[in-house]
């Protein structure tokens, strides 16, 4: 009997779909596609980084459309089915899968511990991005790309000096020209009610910034400022954010009037985020998500460069009317984000209509 395992819907151990729905076998079978390069993505991190690193797949599958794209993350549920074949969560039994699997192109964009000794250990004809030292330490494969990658996050001052966004990078890395490829981000209907006035411009202000980097927070009276503001102005006002921001999120509907439905997994919010018109966030997962979901972006910085972030177009960069040292710091000892005021966000939200 004949088996085709280089069949893109091969299972090997349970039927195949096209087995399950039609009944045919791999001898003569119709659908039989046959894979012609088996890619691994190891790009672990945090939701964000995960997403921003989606534009690589479009490249991929217009390059390779019958490859077998495999991608190894923390974050499995925001990847999607139509453009991952094997989407892998980090646990024992997948990285000793990984580990048995010869790939034709292994693409490594972490430089934490687990991700650059998989990259180094992990058999692949070609290899791109980055693996480990003698020391235990994350290096370059090689190229130059990689090397601009590696240098800019170990050096501030260079750091500083660069230009180039995290998506043109990681093209560069894997030997692409970027043509503003867009993030892959597939988002379901919750099921919710939302109330929510969408004869209006509804804007969703995101109010949080995680936990590591809380200087990029701003004043919680200048987010009722801005409520209060762009209400009178005739805009419907959504506040979001998580379990950490539900207190602040409470205190800011109290006193402004803006809407505030709770906080929710990621699928229910990701769902909320796309009931609004545009977005206004520091630099966190709302961010990408925001850029994935086509929304307009008012993007608050201060302590990165800013040229890491690309909003496609749709979008404003905003930072504090402050020179301030606290570049790549987490709590910053000026507040720098009090000088970016709310006339400011106001006026960059109203430009964007």
């Amino acid at each position: 009997m004949i088996v085709h395992g280089d069949c893109k819907f091969f299972k090997g151990d349970i039927p195949c779909k096209p087995h399950k729905e039609f009944g045919y076998h791999c001898e003569g079978c119709p659908v039989y596609k046959k894979i012609s390069n088996n890619i691994l993505i190891i790009k672990l991190g945090a939701i964000g980084d995960v997403i921003r690193t989606t534009p690589l797949l479009r490249k991929l599958r217009k390059e390779f459309p019958d490859a077998y794209i495999s991608w190894l993350t923390y974050s499995p549920d925001i990847i999607s089915k139509s453009w991952v074949d094997r989407i892998l969560n980090v646990t024992t039994e997948n990285i000793e899968l990984i580990k048995n699997i010869e790939f034709d192109w292994l693409i490594n964009l972490d430089k934490d511990g687990i991700a650059v000794s998989l990259a180094n250990s992990i058999k692949a004809k070609k290899k791109s991005g980055f693996t480990i030292d003698e020391f235990g330490h994350a290096k370059p494969f090689g190229k130059s790309p990689e090397d601009h990658k590696w240098i800019t996050g170990l050096f501030d001052d260079l750091n500083k000096q660069n230009t180039k966004h995290y998506v043109q990078e990681i093209f560069e890395i894997c030997g692409y020209d970027f043509k503003n490829e867009e993030y892959i981000l597939e988002v379901e209907p919750s099921g919710n009610k939302w109330n929510i006035d969408k004869t209006k411009k509804v804007i969703g202000l995101n109010t949080g910034c995680g936990g590591r980097w809380t200087s990029r927070l701003w004043p919680t009276e200048y987010w009722i400022k801005l409520a209060k503001e762009l209400l009178s102005n005739g805009y419907e006002v959504i506040l979001l954010g998580g379990e950490q921001e539900d207190e602040k999120n409470k205190y800011i509907q109290k006193e402004s009037g803006a809407k505030y439905f709770g906080f929710y997994p990621l699928k229910i919010f990701m769902d909320l985020l796309n009931q609004c018109d545009a977005i206004v966030s520091a630099v966190t997962m709302a961010m990408h998500l925001a850029i994935g979901l086509n929304k307009k972006l008012i993007l608050f910085n201060n302590i990165f460069n800013k040229h890491e972030f690309y909003l496609y177009g749709k979008g404003e960069i905003l930072e504090p009317d402050f020179d301030c040292d606290c570049y790549f710091t987490p709590v910053c000892s000026n507040n720098c984000m009090q000088y970016l005021y709310p006339e400011i966000v106001f006026n960059s939200i109203k430009r964007l209509e």
